[in-house]
């Protein structure tokens, strides 16, 4: 047995990290020497709601019903046998399986027997595995076949029962493994999991010296493994490849992909720039358009609470805005930008609305729906065969290999050899945005509101400005044959 195996006990709280990567877990539990992972300003954001959250359940709980706060695990029996309604914080401990959790809430059934209970912000449990491994050994801990309650972010309960019994054995059996082991695990890259993972740092350097394969956009673990096993195991490798010669493996199939692959191995080696194939942009008036939403709304809405717009001649004072400081304001919002984009319609005849990722179509879509406003004329026109939006990430994805390991559209613009656009704030970012929303929703004095709200604007500003550079850009490569 590992000299790590007495150190630490499997704890419902690993279970988070344990969806996203086994070697995040075991960072969780045996730190770097020096480093202690803290949240960034949209986790902590989050973790703040979380038990904002939690104190409204308890204040639901409290009015009535006898609540007690536990301080240990044998104060926790301690309650339970006095049979409190509710017991708050609760601390269970088996010292069997060295198995520790700290549900939210002990609930006496009529039974007399207690089930777990948890707040989340979630707005179901369905697809959330940590919630369910949580849960489920929360009932384990306490013997109990009564479900595990869940009190979601929309006001809904829903029960976790003996179905997450397969789960939560998978996820004992596996913290056991990692929390055993001297050294991290061995994992393969996911840029969009490790780029957001505290520990990135560490890791990034330890795939590089790997070569490993799953450095390269549109490889990852789902293929990885079958390309190793055709003797295709680094970048260098896949790089040199003939993309005829590649059979064909879950996830890359047929010659375009495997071209497609080799062309960014490449491009990530030699920075260099591919051009798969001729495109053409749509001609017109071009607006660019970018929305920033908040999905930690509480009550379970998305709120779009900017519609960003960049009008001919492009300069920062073409910037045109429908903004809303509450969900309860969402309406008028959106008859803003319908507004401005009737505004828009009437006055440009070849209009393109311009846009990057299909966000700002769903977007649309959804409030639409919630309004009923599929037959609306403008919205008609947007969502229809001859709508007007054009979406930017479709011909670079189609037509280029760039040397990124994400096409978003930072990834692109801020690289310095290729579009070469930098953010006024270069902390700015989507989550940052919805952090400083939040901040200006408590926020009470006036000018500090103000402040807020210019810097939302100038980041959203700065997005449209990017994506019309990205344009230019894109109408650049399109003249190199």
């Amino acid at each position: 047995m590992s000299s790590n195996a007495q150190k630490t006990a499997i704890k419902p709280s690993d279970a988070k990290s344990w969806t996203l990567c086994a070697r995040r877990t075991w960072f969780d539990n045996y730190p770097p020497e020096g480093m202690i992972a803290e949240p960034d300003p949209f986790e902590q954001l989050i973790i703040d709601q979380g038990l904002a959250h939690e104190q409204a359940v308890l204040e639901s709980l409290s009015q009535d019903k006898t609540v007690e706060t536990a301080k240990s695990p044998e104060h926790t029996k301690q309650l339970m046998d006095a049979g409190i309604d509710v017991i708050y914080q609760a601390q269970l401990f088996d010292e069997n399986t060295g198995i520790v959790g700290y549900p939210d809430f002990l609930l006496r059934h009529e039974s007399g027997k207690y089930q777990p209970a948890d707040a989340k912000l979630a707005r179901s449990a369905e697809d959330k595995k940590e919630i369910k491994v949580q849960l489920g050994l929360y009932r384990r801990l306490l013997g109990t076949s009564l479900p595990g309650l869940v009190f979601l972010g929309n006001g809904e309960i829903q029960e976790i029962d003996d179905t997450v019994n397969p789960l939560v054995n998978e996820f004992i059996t596996e913290m056991s493994m990692i929390l055993e082991s001297d050294e991290p695990p061995l994992v393969r890259y996911s840029h969009s999991k490790c780029k957001a993972c505290p520990y990135f740092s560490i890791c990034r350097p330890d795939f590089i010296e790997k070569d490993e394969i799953t450095l390269i956009y549109g490889i990852d673990s789902r293929s990885a493994h079958h390309l190793e096993e055709k003797g295709i195991s680094s970048v260098h490798g896949l790089s040199e490849c003939d993309p005829a010669s590649i059979p064909d493996v879950p996830y890359l199939k047929g010659f375009e992909k495997k071209r497609k692959a080799v062309f960014q191995a490449k491009s990530w080696l030699t920075g260099e720039v591919f051009k798969l194939s001729d495109f053409e942009l749509p001609e017109g008036t071009w607006i660019h358009f970018d929305v920033e939403d908040n999905p930690l709304e509480p009550s379970g809405n998305k709120h779009v609470y900017l519609w960003g717009f960049l009008k001919p001649d492009y300069g920062a004072n073409e910037f045109e805005y429908s903004w809303t400081d509450t969900m309860e304001e969402d309406r008028k919002g959106w008859d803003g930008f319908l507004s401005l984009i009737e505004k828009y319609k009437s006055e440009h005849s070849d209009l393109i609305i311009a846009h990057y990722s299909n966000h700002e179509v769903t977007t649309i879509k959804q409030y639409a729906e919630r309004y009923d406003m599929f037959g609306h004329p403008i919205v008609e026109w947007l969502l229809g065969e001859e709508t007007p939006l054009y979406d930017m990430q479709k011909p670079v994805l189609q037509n280029l290999v760039l040397p990124l390991q994400g096409y978003g559209l930072k990834d692109i613009c801020k690289h310095k050899d290729l579009v070469n656009f930098q953010w006024e704030d270069e902390t700015s970012g989507s989550q940052w945005s919805i952090v400083q929303f939040n901040e200006f929703q408590q926020e009470q004095d006036a000018g500090k509101r103000e402040a807020l709200k210019n810097a939302i604007l100038g980041y959203n500003r700065d997005d449209v400005l990017a994506t019309r550079k990205l344009e230019e850009w894109l109408r650049s490569m399109n003249a190199i044959s």
